[in-house]
């Protein structure tokens, strides 16, 4: 059976044979955790990063006029490469989706955290740290993050022995803390 925890800290300090890291589609760093993840692990992830965008088949990604601009990962997907210098063996990265209050987006939000947990199933990851995907820049109400990721990781099977949410301030951790574990 897998035991969520709950951290209140810094997703880059955690030793973990997985961190979860709220990517951009473009795989290439950008700001909050996977600033701090590109930052902290160093040269080794962006390398990484741009073999695997490299390999990636053409996504959804356009410019406003419709236009593809290129090759990314798909929001709600998930694939990993090593943790460069972080205490971790691999970097999952996952693309969280944009808030919306007109559209549900919900299952992808949730896809992000089934996705992320199979990868690390299929590299034999024991232990997992994930952030509060999609609950910063792209405006997903904590409250509602944490019900749909504490509720998305008690429903995956995985072999992942420890999920643990590492949340970067008092309010995100008292939102997870109220989630049933």
């Amino acid at each position: 059976m897998t035991t969520i925890t709950l951290v209140r800290g810094d997703i880059t300090e955690q030793s973990v044979d997985a961190i979860v890291n709220a990517a951009n589609s473009s795989l290439l760093g950008g700001g909050g955790v996977d600033g701090a993840i590109h930052r902290r692990g160093g040269p080794a992830i962006l390398a990484d990063c741009r073999k695997l965008r490299a390999s990636l088949p053409h996504s959804r990604l356009r410019s406003s006029g419709g236009t593809p601009i290129g090759k990314g990962l798909p929001t709600g997907q998930a694939v990993a490469t090593t943790a460069g210098e972080l205490d971790a063996r691999w970097v999952i990265h996952t693309v969280g989706p944009v808030y919306s209050q007109s559209l549900d987006r919900s299952a992808l939000l949730a896809s992000c955290y089934r996705e992320s947990l199979r990868v690390a199933d299929e590299l034999g990851a024991r232990t997992i740290a994930f952030p509060a995907i999609s609950a910063g820049i792209y405006g997903w109400p904590m409250d509602d993050a944490a019900r749909i990721a504490v509720q998305t990781v008690r429903a995956t099977e995985t072999s992942v022995d420890e999920v643990r949410f590492v949340l970067f301030d008092e309010r995100a951790y008292e939102a997870f803390a109220r989630q049933p574990r």
